[in-house]
Order: structure tokens, then C-alpha cells, then sequence
């Protein structure tokens, strides 16, 4: 289990940083730079960071340029490989690997010791996620975990009583079978077949591994990582959660926003959307994921990267390290969009949705393992979603479906 290791020097104040860099300059004295930024939501707190970058450098201009989740990966993808890339984009740990090792990214090496850095202000499986060959290609932007979301209406009625810190998988279980009512259509949980925010964590809390640490060997043939599984068919079984054939009719954050489902996995980045919900966010509310044999969540994050043939590298460095610094992590904070990753500038996100018990997801960072990745990791996400899928359906096995997955994703491994 990785852990988010406290800085051990104090960290240096980034607006200093960003002045002290070394380097110099790609374009004559008095002209005008132009970078563009590419992401996929989040529009107005990024155009705020924008305008505050833009107002300590008028020499440099950004062009936020915002795409929806599908097209982004296409566009970036095409322009990467074709030199029109965004100077400064976006990334997933899902997707880095293939992106440094075709050099399409900004190593930030120079940058970050030249302005002496501290990056033990950052969750360290962040950190690491992004580093490729001994070097350092993002500054983390955020970081998300998972939380036991639920209804207190649902929960109420059924004379249950709110899941807290302490709960764990039994707890669980026995209130999701207290809480389905098919007269009137409520499940006790929701229970689709998801990575990071389900099952991930669930075989992490049971003791098992997705992949190896090296990265070479599929944990599916583990006992205690079929264990992890099979707590979520269970609940289909029982008849505790809608199936996948309902979630591919309403997808399950949908179904919980509805009331048709009184808990639910899910991560830190809905609070938002259900604080802007106007009749849900009095009746729902999170906690700590339930303990298995041990505390876990997933953690996972956006980090701001750099194009490798951008025009303009000093100048997109001095950007990125803005992106990752204090003044831009508590901007993010207060606008409540998503969790900083800076330490210590997360109580502003707290305090911008206070119905909500939202240190809960802080909380859960030491107990935090990183979003399991490996140099193609797309290849055997597939492999994930169509072999398990049966065992969800319950026309196979757990264990026989988990055997036939860790076989063939062992074969993608060994492409890699």
C-alpha cells in the first residue's frame, strides 16, 4: 500500500518559485506568447487560473480549449502525433505511459529543480504515477478518492441507522439487505461494474492486487482479489442492487441521484454535482468506505503535462508549474470543483459544500493505493469489462471468470 508521505522539508512558497527559474526565454523581448491549454471540464475554475497566470505574466496569453470526455482522447491522441497537440493538456495515469513513451511529453526535471520544488507537497503515489524512466512528466492537479455515499430519507424510512467510519463489509451487507424494498423499487446498493469505483477498491480492501508492483503479472488468479469481486456480485444475487442490464438502461450515480438506490460507491469528484443538485443535496450524505480485511480506497488524479514540441517550452513550464502551485490549488478549492492536490489547501473544498462530510475523503489518503496502470493499460481494461461482465450476470463464476481474465490479461503483460 502506498501512502501519502509528509513533506520533510517545508515547502517553498511557489509564487517565489515561479519567479526564480532559471530559464530563459523562447522569443524575443516584447513579443507576445500564445499557448494553449487543453481539458475536458471543469471550464470556469480553469478559466480562473488562466486569468490569474495571464495577469502575472502579460507577456503570455492561454487559450483554454475544453473538449467533452470522448472527443478530448481522440483530438489529443491525432494531435499528438501529428505536432498539434495543446502545449499544456490533461492527463490520466490510464493514458501517461503511452504518451512518454512515444516522447510526446514536456519532461519537467529542470523546471522543478530549478525552482526548487518540493514535490512532497503532492500524494506520492501521484508523483510516481507520473514518473517514466527516471524522470518527471506532471505536477498534480488533484487527487480523488472513494466514498459510502447515502440517503438518509431511504435510510429513515427503512429504521437503519447512518453508515459511519467504523463500518465494515458486514455492516454493508446487512444494511443493503434492510434497505431493498421491491414494493416500491429502492435497492440497498448500487453495484455496477466499475474499476475505481467499485471492485478496485474492493480487492484492495480484501488483501489482493489488480497487477503486480512491477507491473508484469496479473492479480486476478488471488484468491483474495476474486474475494473483492465476489462482494459485488453478491449483491446482485441477493437481489440488493439494480443489475448491469438496469445500469446500461440508468447509469448507477443517475439511479442514486433518483432515490432508487440507498448507498453508493462513489468518489469525491460528485460532490459537487450533487451540491448543485438542489433537491438531493439535504438527503444524502459520505463517509470512509467500509473496512474489508483492511482500509483501502483508490486514489487517483489529473496532472498537467506538457507538449514535447510545443514552441514555447520555457514559457509552458513556467505555466505548468503555476497549475501546480498553492495560489492555483486553493483557487481550485474554493470553487469547489475537485480535491487539491497541494498539501494542505483542501479545507477550502471542504468548506465550499459543508452539507456534506467531505473530510471523509481526505481522511481515507494514508490508506490510499494508486489507480493500478501498466505501460498499455487500455488493452487489459477491455479484457476487464468483457470478462467480467459474466460473473456480474451470473452465468459464470467469480472465480472461473477471474482465472480466465488473469490468463489472458498475463498474455496483454507480456505484449507490453
Amino acid at each position: 500500500m502506498k501512502r501519502w508521505l509528509a513533506a520533510t522539508t517545508a515547502a517553498v512558497a511557489m509564487a517565489a518559485a515561479l519567479t526564480g527559474c532559471s530559464t530563459q526565454s523562447s522569443t524575443s523581448p516584447g513579443e507576445k506568447v500564445h499557448l494553449t491549454y487543453g481539458v475536458w471540464s471543469q471550464k470556469e475554475t480553469m478559466q480562473k487560473l488562466v486569468d490569474e497566470f495571464e495577469a502575472k505574466n502579460p507577456n503570455i496569453e492561454i487559450e483554454l480549449q475544453v473538449n467533452p470526455w470522448t472527443d478530448y482522447w481522440t483530438k489529443l491522441q491525432v494531435g499528438a502525433q501529428g505536432g498539434t497537440a495543446p502545449d499544456a493538456f490533461w492527463m490520466l495515469g490510464t493514458n501517461f505511459h503511452v504518451y512518454a513513451a512515444n516522447d510526446q511529453l514536456l519532461p519537467l526535471d529542470d523546471a522543478i529543480k530549478s525552482a526548487n520544488i518540493d514535490m512532497g507537497v503532492y500524494p506520492k503515489p501521484l508523483v510516481d504515477l507520473f514518473k517514466y524512466k527516471g524522470h518527471q512528466y506532471g505536477l498534480p492537479k488533484d487527487f480523488d478518492t472513494v466514498g459510502l455515499w447515502y440517503n438518509k430519507e431511504l435510510f429513515d424510512a427503512a429504521g437503519v441507522a447512518y453508515p459511519t467510519d467504523q463500518w465494515t463489509w458486514k455492516d454493508v451487507q446487512a444494511a443493503a439487505a434492510k434497505l431493498t424494498n421491491p414494493a416500491n423499487g429502492t435497492f440497498g446498493i448500487a453495484a455496477p461494474l466499475n474499476r475505481q469505483e467499485g471492485f478496485y477498491n474492493t480487492i484492495a480492501q480484501a488483501g489482493g492486487n489488480v497487477i503486480s508492483d512491477d507491473g508484469k503479472k496479473s492479480g486476478y488468479d488471488d484468491p483474495k482479489t476474486q474475494a473483492g469481486l465476489q462482494y459485488w456480485v453478491d449483491f446482485i444475487k441477493n437481489g440488493y442492487s439494480p443489475s448491469l442490464k438496469q445500469f446500461a438502461d440508468t447509469e448507477a450515480v443517475a439511479q442514486f441521484e433518483n432515490g432508487k438506490v440507498a448507498m453508493y460507491y462513489g468518489g469525491s469528484f460528485y460532490a459537487q454535482r450533487f451540491h448543485e443538485n438542489a433537491g438531493l443535496k439535504s438527503k444524502v450524505d459520505v463517509t470512509s468506505l467500509p473496512k474489508g480485511e483492511k482500509k483501502a480506497t483508490i486514489i487517483n488524479g489529473i496532472q498537467n503535462v506538457g507538449y514535447s514540441k510545443s514552441k514555447h517550452p520555457e514559457e509552458l513550464k513556467k505555466f505548468l508549474l503555476f497549475l501546480g502551485s498553492e495560489e492555483a490549488a486553493k483557487t481550485q478549492a474554493s470553487t469547489g470543483a475537485v480535491i487539491p492536490a497541494y498539501k494542505d489547501t483542501q479545507q477550502g473544498w471542504i468548506d465550499a459544500m459543508p452539507e456534506f462530510h467531505l473530510k471523509s475523503f481526505i481522511d481515507q489518503v494514508p490508506d490510499a493505493v494508486v489507480y493500478p496502470v501498466s505501460a498499455n493499460t487500455p488493452v487489459w481494461n477491455q479484457l476487464e469489462d468483457k470478462l467480467l461482465t459474466p460473473a456480474w450476470e451470473q452465468t459464470q463464476t467469480v472465480q472461473n471468470a477471474a482465472k480466465e481474465l488473469a490468463q489472458d490479461m498475463n498474455q496483454a503483460l507480456n505484449k507490453e
